[in-house]
């Protein structure tokens, strides 16, 4: 058996509780095997924006003809895309065996006569190595005017705190050194269990995991943040100085039309509160660029905000239609030529400011987390860097040799726009002393 996941870190974590689920009842699975022999294919699929549905209605294409031509024997959709459109798919797709929504895994294993087994509470299948994705609520009650997520995911539902604990505990157990919590909202955390925002306090809890070098926050909403977040990112030295917080516009008009809840005169005074707090710390954020409603003046407002606030990390998504949202509503009135036009010139100013930034990092030292070594080199991380969305750091591999999963010294060298090039400490130490 063959799982496939398409989508987002949340996805990936309930392929890997699937996953856990089927091996618990001796069902033999690998998650996305390049193997020919898997007769039985499960997609976990994305539905969030026309990308992500095309990837998947692609997948599903692919594999529904490798079923018609006898390669495989049945054929199993999940996720989200199975939860927003199954009426659809099953007219659509006459091969699939079944559709599951993102709460169906005990209907799924009954397809394969087995059961949901609550003593696997708190263990996962691990498809990520030395880092671990942690899903610390389900769905969200925020009501952004684009998003179909609480469509999709239904209201917001906070994982127990002994919980998430107990899960931290066994993926160090099996290897884990780095913990990057995910929810649709981090900072709700806590809110519909124990009637106050509990985010610090559980950050508290995880950082006492033995075992446990990094925590990473991502997906922390800007209204309403907890600042008591940052007071513990300060006093925990296993607690990344890095922060992924989603602002989506630099107009207070358009944030409006978003439904956000903040304008961009609080969004500002916001992030530098947090940069006062904590000097130096990496702030990721997300954009949308053509929104109904959204002018060339809203654009030109966009522009100038990331240009004052130097954001370490930024990626930009073009405005997607998705029916059911109070977007939806709103005449879709800018071109796709236009979206796609905005959404560059962001990514070239961010480029600008991404390559200024990493030239100050010449020179420095930094401690980095060894990902994998691919093409001649040596792949990590630093505190101030997510996998597979931000910069990495290159270290020539027929020069040094490293292990996968530790934790090195890395002197940086060069930088261009998006990569760090380094050697290890170490060496540099040693080749100074000759």
């Amino acid at each position: 058996m063959n799982v496939i996941t398409l989508g987002c870190s949340k996805n990936l974590v309930d392929s890997e509780v699937m996953i856990t689920q089927l091996r618990g009842n001796d069902i033999d699975v690998e998650h996305e095997s390049g193997k020919d022999d898997a007769n039985i294919v499960i997609i976990n699929t994305c539905g969030f924006i026309d990308s992500a549905k095309q990837e998947s209605v692609d997948t599903i294409l692919r594999f529904a003809d490798a079923k018609d031509n006898g390669w495989i024997d049945k054929l199993y959709v999940s996720g989200c895309l199975s939860e927003r459109y199954k009426e659809d798919l099953i007219k659509e797709f006459p091969q699939v065996d079944a559709f599951f929504g993102t709460r169906e895994v005990p209907a799924l294993l009954k397809k394969f006569n087995a059961d949901y087994k609550h003593e696997l509470l708190g263990e996962r299948a691990i498809t990520t190595s030395h880092y671990a994705f942690l899903k610390i609520a389900e769905g969200c009650d925020r009501p952004c005017s684009f998003c179909a997520i609480p469509l999709i995911r239904g209201k917001h539902i906070s994982v127990p705190m002994e919980e998430l604990v107990k899960q931290a505990e066994n993926l160090v157990k099996n290897g884990v050194k780095e913990l990057i919590l995910i929810a649709q909202d981090l900072t709700y955390y806590g809110l519909d269990l124990y009637g106050k925002r509990t985010l610090a306090e559980l950050m508290r809890r995880l950082s006492d995991v033995e075992g446990v070098e990094w925590i990473r926050l991502h997906y922390a909403f800007p209204s309403g943040f907890p600042m008591d977040v940052i007071e513990v990112m300060k006093e925990r030295d296993n607690i990344c100085n890095y922060l992924d917080i989603p602002l989506q516009h630099g107009s207070s008009n358009v944030l409006k039309l978003m439904r956000r809840g903040i304008d961009r005169e609080k969004t500002e005074a916001l992030i530098n509160r947090v940069r006062e707090q904590i000097p130096g710390i990496a702030i990721r954020t997300t954009l949308i660029a053509g929104h109904p409603g959204e002018t060339e003046e809203d654009h030109l407002e966009t522009l100038q905000f990331i240009k004052d606030m130097r954001f370490e990390r930024l990626g930009v998504f073009t405005y997607s239609h998705e029916e059911n949202t109070h977007a939806y509503t709103m005449e879709d009135d800018v071109p796709e030529e236009e979206k796609e036009r905005r959404m560059e010139e962001i990514m070239q100013l961010q480029a600008d400011i991404s390559y200024n930034l990493n030239q100050e990092k010449v020179g420095q030292t930094y401690k980095v987390l060894i990902d994998r070594m691919e093409s001649g080199y040596f792949y990590g991380r630093t505190e101030f860097d997510s996998v597979e969305v931000d910069n990495e750091v290159l270290i020539d591999a027929s020069q040094h040799y490293l292990r996968i999963g530790d934790f090195v010294e890395v002197t940086i060298d060069d930088a261009t726009e998006f990569d760090l090039y380094g050697t290890p400490a170490a060496l540099n130490e040693i080749h100074e002393s000759l």
